[in-house]
């Protein structure tokens, strides 16, 4: 069977659900690109974030039949797939601990070679933030070089949401006065 090069989405999931090869391919064709971008926002790791994906299109095949276009678009409902997917994988113990020690290779690295530092470090914010207390200063960096919301930090830390916002505002406050704000 070809497909053609565009289908709408509802041409799609009738494929889909008929199980078609084909469909699958024009799928992971259009779309993985985008949810790679989703499981790189969560997690550092590029072979954990390859092996989340592939889980991710496994676990579309196999429950597309679960989907429900009254609740939403496929491509919201393949999205919120794929965060789950990232953050269940982020909860596991072992890669916390790897996501963490990453963070850190990535702050202590000043050689050039790979730094997600900011242009805004030639003002000095990254010792500031270092300067925080340490539940001050993850959560900070989490939200703002990681761009977690407070729901996904609260869960990466496995900690109440009302914690992440009381040591986010406290963190913020300290912020302000170091730069004289």
């Amino acid at each position: 069977m070809g497909i053609p090069q565009h289908l709408e989405e509802n041409e799609l999931i009738a494929l889909l659900k008929k199980r078609e090869q084909d469909a699958f391919t024009y799928l992971y064709r259009n779309y993985s690109a985008t949810l790679y971008g989703v499981i790189l926002s969560i997690i550092i790791n590029r072979d954990t974030a390859d092996d989340v994906l592939q889980e991710v299109f496994v676990k579309i095949w196999n429950n597309i039949d679960k989907y429900d276009a009254s609740k939403g678009r496929l491509y919201t409902w393949m999205v919120n797939l794929t965060r789950n997917a990232a953050i269940d994988k982020l909860r596991s113990k072992g890669e916390i601990l790897q996501q963490k020690i990453l963070n850190t290779d990535f702050s202590v690295d000043t050689s050039g070679s790979r730094t997600t530092e900011v242009p805004t470090d030639n003002i000095g914010v990254r010792k500031i933030v270092h300067a925080l207390k340490p539940e001050q200063r993850t959560v900070i960096e989490l939200a703002y070089y990681s761009g977690l919301t407070m729901e996904e930090i609260a869960v990466q830390l496995e900690i109440p949401t009302g914690t992440v916002k009381t040591r986010l505002r406290a963190a913020i406050l300290k912020l302000r006065n170091s730069f004289n704000l």
